[in-house]
């Protein structure tokens, strides 16, 4: 048990204090061997709309949201704490995530942290105030001042595939805006946030009230954190299905909502790309954290003429990459985080052969492994575009392979579905590249292998794939409010 845990279970933080909660405990549990963990508080409503009163209270009494110095001293202090815990957190996020280890050194743990100071540092340097100079509107002299400020309280909900990443994504550029913050996380991955809670609430100088974490086995916890009227923003990040609740929910009281949905992106291979490259890395991604990411490019778009050598090379990969122990140092393939999502995957592997897929390497669980939720990375072939395997996002290590006729018929099969929050474009010829970029309608492309994300850089899906952007500035300035203060003379 990680110290940073109390022996009977991880706490919640509300109002500044570590409670147990009003409603019992409930287990998390090891993905990868089955085992229970420990417990954490289950939360109930009682416990929520403390927690929003409380986030009320700070933003509305306090001089938090105008204090931009304080936010940036107390996001770097955060970020020190968490540096300083880093192993516990790792072995945490391991253990209950079921993060392969090497993937804590980036994405899943260590990057996320060290993005804290891109948040500290544009609470610093922002340009919160803009001067739009003297006009005569309606004949009258008037200087117009454009402010940025805070929106006020914050509803996050939080999934469970990369806790600390999405996090971290929502609670630093919504603390450095100047925002007060009450996150859900998943039920899956509670120990993750709790235990950012106390390092929080021991180890910093964030006021009560500020961060308020709610760990819940109740999932009615998201939509009553959605209607309530004293909540200013919904920031979402989870299913399509489930971001369809958060925009009604949040329309009761017209409250914005940020969304970063669901996703089944496309990686265009031109017939003079390096197939090799290209196939392989689409195909190694696919498996890393066994395919529980929602960006990750899981069609596999190649010319007709290339794509028995394409199944080839994608098979290779895959036979290459056994699902293991995530604490293993060369892990790439974890487990799947539950017994339900496995089933849902397997679900998806039946609708392949029914449908007439042809499943080439893998489609069942490992044999090595008794037990823990393990998948093994799956290529599917022969299948259209229209098959629901090529259009549901499955969210396990599968890959779909697709023929294409040329260049545009690629741009037409990538743009031939509900999403689009990813991709990727593999060629040679710079004119091509550029006419397929601006055609294909995503949110973030990577090009020849080229890496989008960053803490500084925005992401987000256009269609069904989600509502404005997270990182970067744009990221930082959907927790913002803009107000026009116009004085005559």
């Amino acid at each position: 048990m990680s110290s940073l845990l109390p022996a009977d279970g991880a706490p919640m933080l509300v109002g500044g204090k570590l409670i147990d909660g009003g409603n019992g405990v409930f287990a998390t549990i090891n993905p990868a061997t089955e085992e229970v963990l420990g417990q954490a508080a289950d939360g109930n409503a009682a416990d929520l709309a403390a927690a929003i009163a409380a986030a009320r209270t700070a933003f509305d009494d306090t001089d938090w949201s105008r204090d931009h110095a304080f936010r940036a001293h107390c996001l770097r202090q955060l970020r020190t704490a968490l540096e300083a815990n880093i192993e516990e957190l790792r072995s945490i996020t391991v253990a209950e995530a079921g993060a392969p280890l090497m993937f804590t050194r980036g994405p899943q743990l260590e990057g996320p942290i060290a993005d804290l100071e891109y948040a500290a540092g544009l609470a610093e340097t922002y340009s919160w105030e803009t001067d739009l100079g003297t006009a005569t509107p309606m004949g009258i002299k008037s200087h117009r001042v454009v402010r940025r400020e805070a929106i006020g309280v914050v509803g996050a909900i939080t999934p469970w595939n990369f806790p600390h990443q999405i996090n971290f994504a929502k609670l630093g550029p919504a603390l450095a805006a100047g925002n007060t913050l009450v996150l859900k996380p998943a039920p899956d991955t509670p120990w993750c946030a709790a235990a950012v809670g106390a390092i929080i609430a021991e180890h910093t100088d964030i006021p009560a009230g500020v961060v308020n974490i709610v760990t819940s086995a109740n999932h009615a916890l998201g939509s009553i954190l959605t209607e309530d009227a004293r909540v200013d923003m919904i920031s979402f990040t989870g299913s399509t299905q489930t971001g369809r609740a958060v925009m009604r929910g949040a329309a009761a009281n017209l409250k914005k909502a940020f969304l970063e949905l669901g996703g089944k992106s496309a990686a265009i291979v031109l017939d003079d790309a390096n197939l090799g490259a290209a196939v392989g890395v689409t195909a190694f991604s696919v498996s890393v954290h066994a395919g529980q990411g929602c960006a990750l490019s899981t069609r596999l778009l190649v010319p007709r003429a290339m794509y028995d050598e394409a199944i080839e090379v994608a098979a290779k990969t895959l036979r290459g990459i056994r699902p293991g122990d995530p604490s293993s140092p060369g892990t790439v393939c974890g487990p799947l985080i539950s017994e339900r999502q496995r089933a849902r995957v397997e679900r998806y592997l039946q609708i392949a052969r029914t449908e007439g897929g042809r499943i080439v390497v893998g489609g069942g669980r490992p044999a090595e492994h008794e037990r823990g939720y393990f998948i093994e990375p799956t290529l599917i072939a022969d299948v259209p575009n229209s098959a629901t395997v090529a259009r549901e996002e499955i969210f396990g290590p599968v890959l779909v392979i697709i023929p294409h006729d040329g260049d545009d018929d690629a741009i037409r099969i990538a743009n031939d579905s509900p999403y689009g929050l990813s991709g990727s474009i593999w060629g040679t010829d710079p004119a091509r590249i550029r006419h397929v970029t601006d055609r294909v309608r995503t949110g973030t492309l990577s090009v020849n292998g080229g890496v989008w994300y960053s803490a500084d850089a925005p992401f987000g899906g256009y269609k069904q794939s989600g509502i404005g952007r997270e990182m970067g500035v744009a990221g930082f300035e959907e927790y913002l409010e803009t107000k026009l203060i116009s004085t005559a003379g």
